[in-house]
């Protein structure tokens, strides 16, 4: 069942996955060199304090601090930018007890895992972020996040039943309180930044609770108490589309996920999305998609 929250709508349906990685204890003079990780990056400083390097940028992290990387880039962390790295991997290779180890002592503790989406998340989530998203953790709107860390923390140590699930489900609860504070700090692209409109939002909400609704321009334009020329020209302004284009895309969105995810007819599928027939269906899909849905199913 859909929800009124399109950025819930979105993580379910890119099949949002999480996996914690073996933690880093590290101090004095250190610096390991990342290969692009083929997932979405997390690492939080539990400990401590060292630098993140990537695109050129250096970032210093404090103990509290969490960084996303959304895309596939070589990245360095290390207690001095000027310090050259070593290949991170033969030293996570030689964890012991799920910790690595790097320099002379343990004054910082890093915490690391990755997220894994489906197949649309890029086009769906990640080219909505920017590159790196980092989170200062001294912030008290960043109280949430410390809470899921110190869960994760707690079940990593303790080992009670079922303890890795659990990790694994907190860190999903933490990538939501991750976007939640850079949607409240940065200014969004795309569909995430109609989210932080307030003209365009509720026009959002109403389309993915309802996404099989006949929509007219006029509906929303009530739904957000504009005028119907002030929302299509604010919602295109801000999501880089109209609200019905909005809506066809999220249909065939929605289409996809049945259309993997199940064995119903194209018939059923369509009126489920919204559309009156199969072949109404397959029009709009092969436009969005290039391809007709019954090519796109023989895939999975």
């Amino acid at each position: 069942m859909q929800t009124a929250d399109p950025l819930e709508d979105v993580l379910a349906l890119v099949g949002t996955t999480s996996h914690l990685s073996v933690g880093l204890a590290a101090g004095g003079p250190w610096a390991l060199a990342f290969d692009p990780p083929p997932a979405v990056k997390f690492n939080a400083v539990r400990r401590g304090a060292c630098f993140l390097m990537v695109d050129g940028e250096q970032i210093p992290l404090a103990a509290g601090d969490c960084f996303l990387l959304t895309r596939p880039r070589a990245f360095v962390l290390a207690s001095s930018p000027d310090l050259p790295p070593e290949p991170a991997h033969p030293v996570f290779a030689a964890a012991v007890d799920g910790v690595a180890r790097v320099g002379t002592a343990d004054e910082v503790f890093i915490l690391g895992g990755r997220f894994g989406f489906g197949e649309r998340a890029e086009d769906l989530l990640l080219d909505a972020l920017p590159p790196v998203v980092h989170v200062p953790g001294a912030s008290p709107a960043a109280a949430t996040v410390r809470w899921a860390l110190d869960q994760i923390d707690a079940e990593l140590r303790d080992h009670p039943p079922a303890a890795g699930l659990v990790a694994d489900h907190l860190a999903q609860v933490m990538l939501i309180h991750l976007l939640r504070l850079h949607l409240r700090d940065h200014t969004p692209t795309g569909w995430l930044a109609g989210l932080a409109d307030p003209v365009v939002a509720p026009a959002l909400r109403a389309l993915h609770a309802r996404p099989a609704h006949q929509w007219t321009v006029a509906e929303l334009a009530a739904v957000s108490a504009v005028s119907r020329s002030t929302l299509a020209a604010r919602f295109k302004r801000t999501v880089g589309q109209g609200p019905l284009d909005y809506l066809t895309h999220w249909r065939i969105e929605l289409a996809s996920a049945r259309l993997r995810r199940s064995d119903g007819t194209l018939a059923a599928i369509a009126h489920q999305v919204g559309y009156g027939s199969e072949s109404a269906l397959s029009t709009a899909f092969k436009r969005v998609t290039g391809q007709t849905p019954r090519a796109y199913r023989s895939r999975y």
